[in-house]
């Protein structure tokens, strides 16, 4: 027999009773049972806050409506609706699962939480929130909001995406599975993290676990659940060449693996190399009159560019296991005319919205614009 940890009598009950009164009843993808829906809304939930995943559902939907929609759609396509939205491999993912329940599912969405979990991008916790949500499956979930809430209820030590701890983590939340209710109770769970059980400054006060929390009891509000522990995250260097003819800019397509995967961004050039011999040598233009800096460590001196071949600013975005320092060069130069080899494209400046860009390479781009509009 299962035994319990001495504070999950009620657990259950305390949640449901707090969610009819307070819980979130009115988001765009709840009051559905269409597992389509529900899941596009787990994987943009994952690591990314409501308000923002908001807007970029209701895009998602009037664009795809329906599921076969998104798997007829190019991948190209899906990145664009995606760009800004970050953690690109969801998106990728999200494609390829679609596409896969309509090859290997005749097009109906998988009951079963382990058959929807061996779907691409879809890991245990979203499969069971599907199957809980559409299908009234009886599995626990367990998402950031859940394992914070559950570290400090039951005074859970150790950083939680560890193995051990996260196992831990698991069978507790089995555990706590009420026979009844079992979607409400998830979904209470998720929002006490969300709303009151929050990272910084929790509203104990508002909390129906108050009672019963071993974190609030001890004084460790603020300690649980523990940090992942530190390590030094390693800076890079990249400079990037913004090719500009006219009122266009030079893209390539990135690998599908790797940062940014699939998405439009402009080149990099390698440490070392010229930039304007490298530039007219790889890309089948010719550079202005102009011979650049060579490229190296953001932020070192280096002679003075020319007018027409200038630094628009170095600037750092911040992955999850790295550092980039972004130094952006601008270029401009005259296409010589070839044939564009497949992935690279002249992109018009008035189009950049809707092209499917990384965040910081729209940042760049976007500096261009003002100069555009009063260019004769």
């Amino acid at each position: 027999m299962a035994v319990l940890w001495p504070t999950a009598r009620g657990f259950a009950a305390r949640l449901i009773r707090w969610h009819k009164r307070h819980g979130r009843h009115d988001l765009p993808w709840q009051n559905t049972t269409d597992p389509y829906r529900v899941w596009l809304s787990e994987i943009m939930l994952q690591q990314t806050q409501v308000a923002t995943v908001i807007p970029y559902y209701l895009r998602f939907l009037e664009r795809f409506p329906q599921l076969a929609d998104l798997a007829a759609a190019p991948v190209e396509e899906v990145m664009a609706l995606w760009s800004g939205l970050g953690y690109y491999a969801r998106a990728r993912n999200l494609h390829a699962a679609a596409r896969a329940v309509i090859t290997q599912h005749g097009g109906k969405f998988p009951r079963d939480p382990a058959v929807i979990a061996q779907l691409p991008g879809i890991g245990r916790s979203t499969a069971n929130s599907i199957a809980t949500f559409c299908f009234g499956a009886h599995a626990p979930i367990l998402d950031g909001n859940v394992k914070r809430v559950l570290c400090r209820a039951f005074g859970i030590e150790g950083f939680p995406g560890s193995g051990a701890v996260e196992k831990r983590l698991w069978t507790l939340a089995a555990e706590l599975m009420p026979v009844r209710h079992g979607a409400i109770h998830n979904q209470a769970q998720m929002d006490l993290g969300a709303m009151v059980c929050t990272r910084g400054k929790p509203r104990c006060e508002a909390c129906p676990l108050a009672e019963i929390c071993v974190a609030r009891a001890t004084g460790r509000t603020a300690e649980l659940p523990q940090a992942r522990p530190r390590r030094e995250i390693p800076l890079r260097h990249a400079t990037l060449l913004v090719m500009q003819h006219g009122k266009r800019v030079l893209l390539e397509t990135r690998p599908p693996a790797g940062i940014w995967g699939g998405l439009l961004s402009l080149p990099e050039l390698p440490a070392g190399a010229d930039a304007q011999e490298w530039a007219e040598r790889h890309f089948a233009c010719r550079v202005i009159g102009v011979t650049c800096p060579r490229s190296g460590v953001p932020g070192t001196q280096s002679e003075p560019a020319p007018a027409r071949c200038v630094p628009l600013g170095t600037f750092e975005h911040v992955f999850s296991h790295f550092r980039l320092n972004i130094a952006p060069l601008l270029l401009q130069v005259t296409p010589v005319p070839a044939v564009m080899e497949p992935g690279r494209q002249w992109q018009d400046l008035a189009g950049i919205e809707s092209a499917a860009l990384p965040a910081p390479i729209r940042r760049i781009l976007e500096q261009l614009k003002p100069v555009q509009a009063g260019a004769q």
